[in-house]
């Protein structure tokens, strides 16, 4: 019966357990998306996890509205993911870096007062910090033509060349959470009437298209994808979210991915959104990767019961950078600095303290 610790194999690659880092802006690259020595020393901290899935990261200039967040469209940050990879690699632990497009979540103010692109026109609803101030609200959206439909499928592909050829181990697909792959995904953002709108099979388009230029340009065996479906972020909802996301994942079968990593909280006895994770597994044939405020006991158990892999954590491994060991020896977590998620410099990001293992052995 295997446990959180055991090893286990995503694609060609070995994991050394079953916990997983779970990607999580935290806006330290600065206003050129490039990674530094302080990101490679962060995420050199929790190379401990079986696999580092580092935060969300831009495949184009248009795709980039979370203010200091990474890039990968150019040399620098490919440099620079170098540096993080290696940091990674220096201390035997595993990584793939997370590739997204904000689609509507781009305000104006990071376009030069441009409009930001998505499935259909929308808005929608929120607010994010840009270059001008905080808390600016969303604007009205244009729809992409199939021509820049295209064109970013192939940003997409290029992103992911860029990350092996900085040394990372692969790349997350990020197709949750509201941003450009959900906004097609779902029918209350995508209004379209031709091939990528209208049906559950043409609204997936999109994402399969990334999908599959991706694995044609890394090979399946170092792709993996993040949906969430049970999630409404930004006001972003499918009325049909069981059939799209049974769908999504028959569909995913196809490609022999790395592995599927779902995004969905248990829902509370007054949710009226089915809980889709049970289905989700149920039809997926290869490795899934759970996440959902799951602890050190909830999480093993999703194992031995196989319901899940593995299972990823955010907030743990913000504040414990050996979470692994903590959860090992049965250790107490470091509380979380909420104030410090989204600031920059080392407060709240590495300097957090790890156990003196010599004393607690």
């Amino acid at each position: 019966m295997a446990s959180l610790f055991d090893p286990i194999t995503i694609g060609s690659t070995l994991l050394k357990n079953r916990m997983i880092m779970a990607p999580l802006t935290r806006g330290r690259a600065g206003i050129d998306g490039i990674p530094d020595e302080l990101m490679a020393e962060y995420y050199g901290q929790r190379a401990s996890a079986g696999l580092v899935i580092a935060e969300a990261t831009a495949i184009s200039q248009g795709g980039r509205g979370w203010l200091n967040s990474p890039g990968l469209y150019n040399q620098a940050q490919q440099d620079g993911w170098k540096k993080v990879a290696d940091a990674v690699h220096k201390k035997d632990g595993k990584i793939f870096v997370q590739l997204w497009h904000m689609g509507a979540a781009v305000h104006p103010d990071f376009l030069n007062g441009e409009q930001a692109v998505s499935a259909s026109e929308v808005t929608l609803n929120g607010q994010l910090p840009t270059p001008k101030g905080r808390d600016r609200t969303f604007e009205q959206t244009r729809a992409l033509s199939q021509q820049e439909i295209t064109q970013l499928v192939q940003d997409f592909a290029q992103a992911a060349k860029r990350a092996i050829d900085a040394g990372l181990d692969g790349v997350e697909v990020h197709a949750a959470n509201g941003f450009l792959i959900d906004q097609f995904t779902r029918d209350s953002s995508n209004k379209r009437s031709d091939e990528y709108g209208g049906s559950i099979d043409k609204r997936l388009r999109f994402m399969m298209e990334v999908v599959t230029a991706v694995c044609k340009e890394i090979g399946a065996h170092r792709v993996g994808i993040r949906l969430s479906p049970t999630n409404n972020t930004w006001g972003i909802n499918d009325s049909q979210y069981r059939q799209t996301f049974s769908r999504a994942t028959e569909l995913l079968n196809e490609f022999n991915l790395a592995y599927l990593h779902i995004l969905e909280s248990k829902p509370g006895e007054d949710s009226v959104m089915e809980y889709l994770t049970p289905m989700m597994r149920e039809k997926y044939q290869g490795v899934l990767i759970a996440n959902g405020g799951y602890d050190k006991h909830s999480a093993n158990k999703a194992i031995e019961e196989e319901s899940s892999d593995a299972i990823s954590f955010g907030i743990p491994f913000i504040a414990n950078p050996d979470l692994v060991t903590r959860y090992q020896k049965d250790e107490p977590l470091n509380q979380p600095d909420s104030s410090q998620f989204y600031t920059e410099g080392a407060k709240g990001y590495t300097d957090y303290p790890t156990l003196d293992i010599s004393l607690s052995a």
